[in-house]
């Protein structure tokens, strides 16, 4: 996780202007294995993994990124005995149920993993029944999207990809009052004063609406309460807050107990639960699992995600337990393979908004499912040289 951090800015940074010389934001898998080949930084795999993401390839995200080397993870008798003691707990109902007793609550995301992004977006409307207005997000750089109602290739980079696009929209359209926190105007921060910028601007959101409550997602180790691996933050954006505010907010991290591109690169606990749903573990007094007997990062719990189901190449947890529907792809919409298929909500497609999914169908031995809340969509079909060969309207019904 250190080396993630460090390289955090790094990476934004050679991701940008490297998958950005295309004029194209969504693109072929091929193209951007293409230019992985032709890079040359050592970083190469993670920049990548990102490109990856953005175009909705979830698995060739996740595959991409374990090049760049892991180890295999090995739990000790100790640990094993320390999980035994808690008991699995559905985490989306757990985290609303608790949210009634929170002020500020904190999930962190893999930046090249878009179930992150997912699963936040299925807490959204639990979070709002029970008070929580407010949703900070650091990868986002946008004064005006709240008055847009939709976030726009500009809004920021990460929030390119499908599902960070749908989590940022469907919380405007639920009520939420969306904002950054990052630091973009002031140059050259190091890791230290970024951390307290980002604890100081959600700390003016907070002293602004006092009555208000939280959410906040952000990126890797910023959810740390306690010692943070790289020594020199001294602390994390969590602890800084803590610092700031007096609040102590939740903090749930969504990466270590996530699948990764090799399944034996996956963290043990994931197959000895077994289960068909993201958990937290919680023991009988009360207690979340939060990986170790004594976490020095002091993160109060971990959601354990389980592994993914295709179908059509689409990860089960898309559909949001049924709430989203799968559109297939007709062959006869298709007039040239490869083929890129992106839906846009009505009126956004125009306005630089990002797609509600991206897909690629290579032949047309290929099905391709798009999946998508109801509503009305713009289907916009290219071919291998990005040129839209077909569009049309489509409507998802319930």
């Amino acid at each position: 996780m250190k080396s993630i951090s460090v390289l955090v800015f790094i990476l934004f940074c050679s991701t940008t202007k490297l998958y950005s010389q295309t004029k194209e934001t969504y693109q072929f898998s091929q193209d951007i294995n293409y230019k992985i080949e032709k890079d040359t930084v050592k970083w190469k795999y993670q920049t990548g993994a990102t490109a990856h993401s953005i175009s909705g390839y979830y698995k060739k995200a996740l595959e991409t990124w374990d090049k760049n080397g892991a180890q295999i993870p090995i739990i000790t008798t100790e640990d094993s005995l320390y999980f035994k003691e808690f008991h699995s707990e559905n985490a989306v109902n757990y985290i609303i149920s608790r949210s009634k007793n929170e002020k500020v609550i904190m999930l962190n995301e893999a930046h090249n993993n878009a179930r992150h992004r997912v699963f936040t977006t299925s807490i959204l409307k639990g979070l709002y029944d029970n008070g929580f207005r407010f949703l900070g997000i650091e990868a986002l750089n946008d004064t005006l999207i709240n008055k847009r109602k939709f976030p726009v290739l500009e809004s920021g980079f990460y929030t390119q990809e499908t599902q960070f696009g749908n989590l940022v929209n469907e919380a405007i359209q639920i009520g939420f009052t969306v904002f950054g926190y990052e630091d973009f105007d002031t140059p050259n921060l190091n890791g230290k004063e970024r951390e307290i910028k980002q604890a100081q601007n959600i700390a003016k959101w907070i002293e602004k609406n006092p009555e208000g409550n939280f959410l906040i997602h952000c990126g890797y180790d910023h959810i740390i309460e306690g010692i943070p691996g790289i020594k020199s933050w001294e602390k994390a954006m969590a602890g800084r807050l803590t610092e700031f505010t007096g609040i102590n907010p939740f903090t749930i991290d969504q990466i270590k107990y996530s699948e990764r591109g090799d399944s034996k690169l996956n963290q043990p606990y994931i197959e000895m639960l077994n289960l068909n749903y993201p958990a937290i573990l919680v023991d009988s007094n009360g207690k979340t699992f939060n990986g170790a007997i004594d976490n020095p990062k002091k993160i109060d719990c971990a959601v354990i995600h389980p592994i993914t189901k295709y179908n059509n190449e689409s990860p089960d947890w898309m559909t949001l337990s049924g709430k989203r529907k799968i559109y297939n792809i007709s062959n006869s919409k298709i007039k040239e393979f490869p083929a890129l298929v992106m839906a846009y909500r009505i009126n956004e497609f125009e306005k630089d908004g990002i797609p509600a999914d991206v897909i690629e169908i290579l032949d047309d031995t290929k099905k391709g499912s798009l999946i998508l809340n109801k509503g009305k969509y713009k289907i916009v079909i290219k071919n291998k040289d990005y040129k839209i060969t077909n569009e049309f309207l489509h409507t998802v019904k319930n």
